[in-house]
């Protein structure tokens, strides 16, 4: 098993040299740990707020006095998914603020137990207002957390670190952290997923922001997102072609939401048998669960899927039985930008991804990305990527040159 900082940077670093992208995954439970690694996980970390999700709570009752969140870790972490995980580092989620435990032996006991590295969870980062205020004023600061991995760095552990503004990303890189994680908020999408989350295009001014100030500080961490508007494929692309992230970290994403779905569906299927007057009254109820966030994320992978295509908002809203003009603002506000805008941009990453991998005429690129009218994907392109496709292609080639 992987376990020295050395062995784990050495493995990432690798990977990221050949354009994989890290994969950490928040789990609560051993078989989420033990099937995540077996899809491709690079990271598991063990959070107490993952312990909640499997007892049916949302992430946040890790933030509140329900247990102490550090044995809690420490018992279902060395129990359960230490048992079972042998192919990825397993980082524990250390609340670095807990007055009850001798940080420099606390940080030896999990290293001990065979833990790779810890994360600072829970996290301040998380509260904010009068209780935030509140908390600073009894010496409970996010400074503790900062403090955490300034320790563990000395003590040799690996260390990754939850940060909210490019502030909290300076401090962490000086204490030195080996991943910064752009921490977006607590997680939507789902049954209990947060309904008030920063849009896409905002989510991804908050990581660019972070990760400026990681490159100018000259210490080359690995950048990694988590939570917030982001808890899909197509929602993680979305962040890989507007900020420079090298990875996702999910919780929810890997085993709240797909969980939910399963039981939902499964359920569903066995109680059909033999009762279809009584399926359909069940699909009616389901069907009125449905979140406004369910329409905009068929709308992304219809995108993602089709994007090739001539693509009218009008008629996606017809196939999911909405208004067009609802359907559009809910896009507007869960993505910060409009249909046309966000397709526009969808269609140029995927140029560009076509250019770096292929010798093709620019007029056939266009048409592989939707835009059978050169010109108007040459202005299009220019618009987004700053720059002509003849002058993006040609750094592209002295990039490699």
């Amino acid at each position: 098993m992987i376990t020295t900082r050395e062995q784990i940077l050495d493995t990432l670093h690798k990977g990221i040299q050949t354009q994989e992208r890290i994969i950490g995954v928040a789990v609560g439970a051993g078989i989420s740990a033990k099937y995540a690694v077996k899809g491709g996980a690079d990271l598991i970390l063990a959070l107490n707020s993952g312990r909640f999700r499997q007892m049916g709570l949302g992430s946040l009752a890790g933030l509140m006095p329900y247990a102490n969140c550090n044995d809690m870790v420490m018992e279902f972490g060395s129990r359960e998914i230490l048992s079972v995980v042998r192919d990825a580092p397993v980082i524990f989620g250390l609340c670095g603020t807990d007055p009850t435990i001798h940080l420099p032996g606390y940080l030896d006991l999990i290293r001990s137990s065979g833990f790779s590295g810890i994360i600072n969870y829970p996290t301040l980062g998380l509260i904010d207002g009068q209780f935030r205020e509140a908390l600073e004023e009894e010496g409970i600061t996010y400074r503790q957390e900062v403090e955490a991995i300034r320790l563990a760095h000395e003590h040799g552990m690996f260390t990754m670190a939850f940060v909210f503004n490019p502030e909290h990303a300076l401090w962490m890189l000086d204490a030195g952290a080996d991943i910064i994680c752009a921490h977006l908020g607590v997680t939507a999408g789902g049954l209990m997923g947060t309904k008030k989350a920063w849009s896409l295009e905002k989510g991804a001014e908050i990581a660019r922001e972070i990760f400026d100030v990681c490159d100018a500080s000259g210490k080359k961490p690995i950048k990694l997102l988590y939570g917030g508007p982001v808890h899909t494929p197509v929602d993680v692309q979305y962040m890989y072609d507007n900020t420079s992230a090298m990875g996702y970290v999910g919780g929810s994403s890997f085993e709240r939401t797909p969980t939910e779905e399963a039981i939902v569906d499964a359920t569903h299927r066995f109680k059909a048998t033999g009762h279809l007057e009584q399926d359909q009254q069940l699909m009616d109820k389901l069907a009125h669960l449905a979140e406004p966030m369910d329409y905009v994320t068929y709308v992304k992978e219809y995108i993602a899927d089709h994007y090739a295509d001539n693509i009218s908002l009008t008629e996606l809203a017809e196939q999911i039985h909405v208004s067009r003009t609802h359907l559009s603002a809910l896009f507007n506000r869960e993505v910060g930008c409009s249909f046309p805008e966000y397709i526009a941009k969808y269609r140029i990453h995927k140029a560009q991804e076509i250019m770096k991998q292929s010798k093709l005429a620019l007029a056939r690129i266009a048409e592989l990305v939707g835009y059978p009218d050169y010109v108007h994907f040459s202005k299009t392109f220019k618009k987004y990527a700053g720059t002509s496709p003849q002058t993006y292609r040609q750094h592209i080639e002295d990039k490699y040159t």
